[in-house]
């Protein structure tokens, strides 16, 4: 089944999708793409059901050939002050702020956003697994946040944040109790596995 190219066929919509709502460290990443009907590249799927490879060969083609994109993120201390989701909703309304062109509708994975700028918005359950625009936007950001976490392992290699990204695996969780939490964590998740 190929994704939707054009979810209104009038508009310039913008994709919105965020990466890393349920993660204990790292900040939450979104990214926003606008795309047209030239767009051509049928491997774009939602980022969860792509390899690393697939994933990361895509982000130069995604980039190459967007109309525009933008990717934006939020630290752990943003997420402990205003919550998961409005720490998500918020990202992709940065990463809206970042893109030159401006959307007319903004296509949103999920079931929840707040209004941004007065321009309508859909949101999408499944969002990344059925329109074009959603879907490169959660490649672009799982990609982003994926190197970030790898980046980050170097310093706190314990965690194996390489493989798990942060993600509360069984491997992560035995560092939590072993060796506690960083500055990368979220205070507000639940990081006590004793």
């Amino acid at each position: 089944m190929s994704l939707i190219k054009n979810w209104s066929n009038i508009y310039v919509e913008a994709g919105c999708d965020e990466v890393g709502r349920g993660c204990l460290c790292g900040p939450v990443v979104a990214a926003a793409v606008i795309i047209d009907i030239n767009f051509d590249q049928n491997l774009v799927d939602d980022s969860k059901k792509l390899t690393f490879k697939t994933r990361m060969e895509l982000d130069s083609y995604i980039k190459e050939n967007a109309v525009d994109y933008a990717i934006a993120e939020l630290p752990p201390e943003f997420i402990d002050q205003h919550n998961i989701l409005n720490a998500s909703i918020h990202a992709m309304h940065q990463a809206l702020d970042k893109l030159s062109t401006r959307p007319e509708l903004i296509l949103v994975d999920g079931n929840k956003f707040h209004p941004y700028n007065y321009i309508p918005h859909q949101c999408i359950i499944k969002g990344d697994s059925k329109v074009l625009s959603i879907a490169a936007a959660s490649i672009l950001a799982k990609n982003y946040r994926d190197r970030l976490m790898i980046e980050l392992h170097e310093e706190f290699p314990q965690y194996g944040w390489n493989k798990n990204f942060g993600y509360a695996t069984k491997f992560h969780r035995e560092a939590l109790i072993e060796f506690g939490p960083t500055i990368h964590h979220r205070q507000s998740f639940r990081l006590k596995y004793d």
